[in-house]
């Protein structure tokens, strides 16, 4: 379980393609300070277990699974990724509850800027639409944040100058794609109004 909130972007500095998936070097600082090979790790929100790591980096294995149901396949060497630790049950959870389990794959429509703030409008899989509400929580590529406004099947969000800084969201351009996972609460929600 994660929070959603981003504690450092790490540098992909090796892509190996193995059968049945591949396998990513990635450095990082942070995130390794208390690291074990075992330990999940969310990775652009997918939740990833440490195979091997030295004091700068860290290797995952992602299988086939998650390369067709993430963005993991469009990754390459020197991209930037958004990194956290799993949650400690003394932890603040100052995000949201965020499995790690990406929902589906959205699609950057818009960028643009608004005073300080960056604006994106992503689009998403139609599948989706019933977890998403304005005001609503949503991760995109882990990185916690609140839904501005929904508008057909795209949602916008407005990033801060901290969040710009310190994720890779700042970095998207038009027509990249991006990890979605939506509100855990929203899907336990749903589930229980199909029960009724």
């Amino acid at each position: 379980m994660f929070t959603g909130l981003v504690e450092e972007m790490g540098k992909v500095k090796r892509i190996s393609r193995k059968p049945g998936g591949m396998e990513l070097m990635i450095r990082a600082a942070k995130v390794l300070e208390d690291a074990k090979a075992g330990d999940s790790i969310s990775v652009n929100g997918v939740c990833l277990t440490i195979t091997g790591l030295t004091s700068k980096e860290f290797e995952v294995l992602v299988g086939e699974e998650t390369l067709r149901r993430t963005n993991f396949s469009s990754l390459r060497p020197q991209d930037a990724v958004n990194l956290e630790r799993a949650l400690k049950p003394s932890d603040r959870l100052g995000g949201h509850l965020v499995q790690g389990h990406v929902d589906g794959v959205g699609r950057v429509q818009e960028k643009r800027k608004s005073r300080a703030e960056l604006v994106l409008r992503i689009s998403f899989p139609e599948e989706l639409r019933p977890y998403l509400v304005a005001k609503g929580s949503i991760a995109v590529d882990g990185a916690s944040l609140t839904i501005a406004s929904l508008k057909g099947a795209t949602f916008s969000l407005s990033l801060i100058p901290y969040t710009i800084e310190k994720t890779t969201l700042g970095r998207l351009r038009v027509g990249d794609h991006v990890n979605i996972e939506v509100d855990l609460v929203g899907k336990y929600l749903e589930k229980q109004a199909k029960r009724t």
